[in-house]
């Protein structure tokens, strides 16, 4: 298994979507997330409380930012973890 496999499995479920959460900055900074296909699309209230490096840390696949959209890379599990952010909003 690779690392970065290790580190999607170490960080998997509620821990990771927690990560997630505080990586976007917040509850309070998050106006709207949604699953697409393998991505999280996020509209996030300001983009300068986003931790890329904390984002990218919490096993995901790549993170990309353009204004207040925030879209980050998990893989086919992204419903699963949307779910799971869904019930820490």
């Amino acid at each position: 298994m690779t690392s970065r496999r290790l580190r999607v499995a170490a960080t998997s479920g509620s821990t990771q979507a927690a990560d997630i959460l505080a990586g976007l900055g917040g509850v309070q900074n998050i106006v709207e997330i949604e699953p697409c296909t393998t991505r999280l699309r996020c509209l996030v209230t300001d983009p300068s409380r986003v931790d890329l490096p904390g984002l990218r840390a919490a096993g995901t696949f790549g993170v990309m930012t353009q204004g207040r959209v925030v879209q980050i890379v998990i893989g086919p599990q992204v419903d699963t973890l949307a779910s799971d952010l869904d019930d820490l909003l």
